[in-house]
C-alpha cells in the first residue's frame, strides 16, 4: 500500500509507540488519584507530555487542555466561548473553507440565535484580510473569529499572524484550527494574538483519539473563561472533565517532542517530495491536469489535483488495494467538497478532484510507482 492520505491520519512514529506501551501495562494509574506512587508516576508523565505539546505550539503548559482531538476542541471553543456572552451580542465569524467540525458547529449555533458571518475566500481557499477587517471593526464584545490555519484539502495557508493582529486591534477573540500545520510548519512565532487553537495528535504521527485545545490567558495572566463542553470531575484546569487517556497523552507528548526536534527536516522532506510529485504528474497528465492549490504559501506535502474527465470516486476505488487517496476531508467523505465549492469549482470539477497528502515516510520511489499506476503502466 502506497499511503498518500496523510491529511486524514498518519502512521504512528516508532518512538511514540514505545513511549506509550508502559502506560498500557505497568503504569496504569489514574493521574487524578492522590498520594500513591502509581498515580503520581502517571501524573508526572502526563505533565511532561503537556510541556512538549506547549513547546511545539509556543504557549505555557497550563494553557494546554487535552481533548479527544480537533473536532472536540473546535466544538468546545465555538460553543464554550459564545456561551459566556449576552445572547444579544453573540457573533461568530468563520470562513467558508473551515473544517466541517467548525462549519457544522456554526450552523448549530445559528439555530441557537447566534449571528454567524461566513467569509468568502479566494480561488485557493484563503480569507481576504480586508474583508475580515470590514466585518470585525464594528463588532461588540461577545464576538469570536475562527479561521483555519492551513486547509486540510488544499493546503492553503491563511496569514494567521496578521489575522490575529487584526483581532487584537479590534478586541475580538480569535481561534484557529491548526490541525494540519503542526509538525510541518513552525507556528511559534505567529502565536501572538491567538487566544484559542485546536490540534490532533494523529496528524503528526501520534495516536488517534487525543488532541488539545490551547486556551491562552489574557495579557494580565488571567485564565480565559470558557463554558466546558464536558462537565463532571473538573480535570484539565476545570475546562474539561473526564479521566485522562494517559497512554494517548504520553504518545501525543512524544509525537510533539519529535515534531519539534525534526520540524525543519520534515518541512524540507515534504517540499522535496511534493516537487517531485508535481513534476511527475505534469509529465504524465499535462493535457488533463490542473491544480486546485497554489504552488506557494501552502502546507508542504498537500496538493489537490483535478483530472479533467476522470471520476474521483472511481479512481480512488480502482486503486484502493494499492494506493490510499482521498477526494476531500475524511470527516465529510460522503458529500461533495464544500471547500472546493467555496473556491468556485463546479460540481463536475469537484468530482474530478483528488487530494494527495504526503508524509516524511513517503519516498521518491513510491511517487514514481504511483504515477505509473495512474497512467496504467
Amino acid at each position: 500500500m502506497i499511503y498518500l492520505d496523510n491529511s486524514a491520519t498518519t502512521r504512528v512514529h516508532p518512538e511514540v509507540l514505545e513511549a506509550m506501551l508502559p502506560y498500557l501495562q505497568e503504569e496504569y494509574g489514574n493521574p487524578s488519584s492522590k498520594h500513591y506512587t502509581l498515580a503520581q508516576n502517571v501524573k508526572k508523565a502526563t505533565e511532561e507530555a503537556r510541556y512538549h505539546v506547549a513547546q511545539l505550539i509556543g504557549c505555557n503548559s497550563d494553557e494546554v487542555i487535552f481533548t479527544s482531538g480537533s473536532t472536540e476542541s473546535n466544538n468546545m471553543i465555538l460553543k464554550g466561548v459564545l456561551d459566556i456572552f449576552d445572547p444579544l451580542d453573540r457573533h461568530l465569524v468563520v470562513s467558508k473553507t473551515e473544517h466541517s467540525s467548525v462549519i457544522e458547529t456554526a450552523k448549530f449555533l445559528e439555530s441557537k440565535r447566534v449571528l454567524v458571518t461566513y467569509l468568502n475566500v479566494d480561488k485557493y481557499g484563503r480569507v481576504d484580510n480586508e474583508e475580515l477587517e470590514a466585518v470585525i471593526k464594528n463588532l461588540q464584545e461577545g464576538s469570536l473569529v475562527s479561521i483555519i490555519w492551513g486547509n486540510n484539502e488544499t493546503g492553503s495557508l491563511n496569514t494567521i499572524g496578521s489575522i490575529a493582529e487584526l483581532c487584537k486591534i479590534y478586541n475580538v477573540l480569535f481561534h484557529t484550527d491548526a490541525t494540519q500545520v503542526l509538525g510541518k510548519i513552525d507556528v511559534r512565532n505567529s502565536m501572538e494574538g491567538v487566544r484559542f487553537l485546536s490540534c490532533s495528535a494523529h496528524k503528526l504521527h501520534g495516536p488517534k483519539g487525543i488532541g488539545a485545545c490551547i486556551i491562552k490567558k489574557d495579557h494580565l495572566g488571567v485564565k480565559t473563561h470558557v463554558t466546558p463542553l464536558i462537565h463532571g470531575g473538573g480535570q484539565e484546569f476545570d475546562y474539561r472533565s473526564g479521566t485522562l487517556s494517559t497512554h494517548n497523552i504520553i504518545g501525543f507528548g512524544k509525537a510533539a517532542e519529535i515534531a519539534l526536534r525534526e520540524i525543519n527536516e520534515t518541512h524540507q522532506i515534504l517540499k522535496t517530495l511534493e516537487s517531485h510529485l508535481v513534476t511527475r504528474l505534469n509529465e504524465y497528465f499535462s493535457e488533463i491536469l490542473s491544480f486546485n492549490n497554489d504552488d506557494s504559501n501552502k502546507i508542504p506535502g498537500i496538493i489537490n489535483v483535478k483530472f479533467t474527465g476522470v471520476d474521483n470516486e472511481f479512481l480512488i476505488k480502482e486503486l484502493g488495494d494499492r494506493v490510499a487517496l482521498a477526494s476531500g476531508s475524511a470527516c465529510s467523505s460522503t458529500k461533495p467538497s464544500h471547500v472546493l465549492a467555496s473556491m468556485g469549482l463546479s460540481l463536475e470539477q469537484i468530482r474530478s478532484s483528488v487530494r494527495i497528502s504526503l508524509s516524511k515516510y513517503n519516498t521518491i520511489e513510491e511517487i514514481d510507482l504511483f504515477c505509473k499506476m495512474l497512467a496504467g503502466d
